[in-house]
């Protein structure tokens, strides 16, 4: 291998990790068994009533 194609070879290479890395991720963050647990105990949150809001 000629050091011209192993230096672009080390170059697309490092292109190739950088785009990877502002790619939006495909996969959803992991939530645990017991975090699942714990957020299905909780009371559902209804974001449309506030009670911040004077009536």
């Amino acid at each position: 291998m000629n050091r011209r194609k192993k230096i672009n070879q080390l170059l697309k290479a490092n292109a190739k990790k950088a785009s990877a890395k502002l790619a939006p991720k495909s996969k959803d963050k992991y939530i645990s068994k017991a975090d699942r647990l714990k957020l299905e105990a909780q009371p559902p949150q209804d974001p449309t009533t506030s009670p911040d809001t004077p009536t």
